[in-house]
């Protein structure tokens, strides 16, 4: 079977929608648009925008609403899903849309400062720590650096 792996850029079109199943999972809605810039042969700038359906489940559902608002550029992967339905007037109607694995802001033109979240379940956490607590096996935060100074390279 082929691999139906999709990644996608773009701008989120509205604020991102959170809503719970009965059974209590945090499903999220997105809209992303995923624009593309070109010449025509009339030497004029064409913007092309497709709109693409992105649902994430789950923590990331969580995570995605609580993170990301319309407008912000986020970089989007998952498997891609066909949405089938019946349109008022009895036409089969159908779109492509896709279910998120992950998805993290773009960094290309902003800056994001990562919080960890610990997961539930005790032990078997993997290790991960709550908001606030240092560990051993993450990165010192971006914050203890300065951007406007570079670090000062050690003579030997």
């Amino acid at each position: 079977m082929a691999d139906s792996t999709l990644t996608i850029v773009g701008s989120l079109g509205r604020d991102v929608d959170l809503r719970f199943t009965a059974g209590g999972k945090a499903v999220a809605s997105l809209t992303v648009a995923v624009s593309n810039r070109y010449k025509n042969k009339a030497d004029e700038w064409v913007d092309d925008t497709a709109w693409v359906d992105v649902t994430a489940w789950d923590a990331l559902a969580e995570n995605v609403a609580a993170s990301c608002v319309k407008g912000t550029r986020i970089i989007a992967t998952g498997r891609v899903k066909q949405d089938s339905w019946e349109d008022a007037e009895g036409n089969k109607r159908s779109k492509l849309a896709m279910v998120a694995d992950e998805i993290g802001p773009s960094l290309r033109w902003a800056r994001a400062e990562v919080e960890r979240i610990a997961r539930d379940g005790g032990a078997g956490n993997n290790g991960l720590s709550s908001p606030g607590t240092p560990s051993a096996s993450w990165p010192r935060s971006a914050r203890s650096a300065s951007p406007a100074s570079p670090s000062t390279p050690t003579r030997r």
